[in-house]
């Protein structure tokens, strides 16, 4: 089994210009540590930062793309490994993930759950709907799959009205960040194999340059005790979104 890299460089909701550059620094950066070659999808345009509707007609040609360079990962029996510029490309990720391993816990560590959809976004914002179509809240038109009894949300801290009814209902489990936060997570993984959404906004802001900022985020320590948890385990695959090169 080998790692396979993916660089995604196509829109996919982006407010600004800064992401698609920062996920090709990111893939080169994990090229040159891990020497892979990595594959590219998509390529650059200017952002539209325009409603979810509009801004999802756009992407769903690469997003097309994305899934399919994932099948043909899971099919060789590698191990995915992306640099995905916005939390939108989930969209397209996740649902290939779930057909190949129905058993897998999404670890979703982000400043945000993800989890509005078109009737209560507030916004319109596509990337706050990343993880509800994966988890069959809505229909993106690239699957579903994901249960919300497999997900587990880590370091949320701006979380809207239906999202915090998720959460108080029990359908999905959160872990905001505090004291305890490695613990609490071992125990909600429950030695479940793991994929990894890795937002960097859901760090202290100052640590990388996000589009969103909140305060008391994750320290670098904390994200890191995270990982060590998560990989006593069988890690399936990871991706790193939302990271801008200024």
């Amino acid at each position: 089994m080998s790692i396979a890299l993916t660089v995604f460089q196509g829109r996919a909701g982006d407010h600004n210009d800064l992401a698609i550059p920062g996920a090709k620094a990111i893939g080169d950066q994990l090229g040159a540590m891990l020497d892979l070659v990595p594959v590219t999808i998509g390529h650059p345009e200017a952002a539209l930062s325009t409603d979810w509707r509009i801004e999802l007609d756009h992407a769903l040609p690469a997003l097309g793309l994305v899934q399919k360079r994932f099948e043909q990962i899971f099919l060789g029996d590698d191990k995915p490994l992306s640099a995905t510029s916005r939390c939108a490309v989930s969209l397209a990720t996740l649902p290939v993930v779930v057909k190949f391993r129905r058993d897998v816990c999404i670890v979703w560590f982000d400043a945000h759950a993800d989890l509005n959809t078109p009737a209560s976004t507030t916004s319109g914002y596509l990337g706050g709907l990343a993880l509800s179509a994966p988890a069959g809240l809505w229909e993106s038109g690239l699957g579903a799959g994901v249960s919300l009894d497999n997900v587990v949300l880590v370091g949320q801290r701006d979380l809207d009205p239906f999202e915090l009814e998720l959460i108080a209902s029990g359908r999905v489990c959160h872990m905001p960040p505090g004291p305890g936060l490695v613990e609490r997570l071992r125990n909600a993984i429950a030695g479940r194999p793991v994929y990894v959404h890795l937002d960097c906004d859901v760090l202290e802001p100052g640590i990388v340059p996000t589009d969103y900022v909140h305060a008391h985020g994750l320290t670098l320590q904390e994200l890191r005790g995270a990982c060590e948890v998560i990989a006593e385990g069988e890690v399936v695959g990871l991706e790193i979104a939302e990271f801008q090169n200024c």
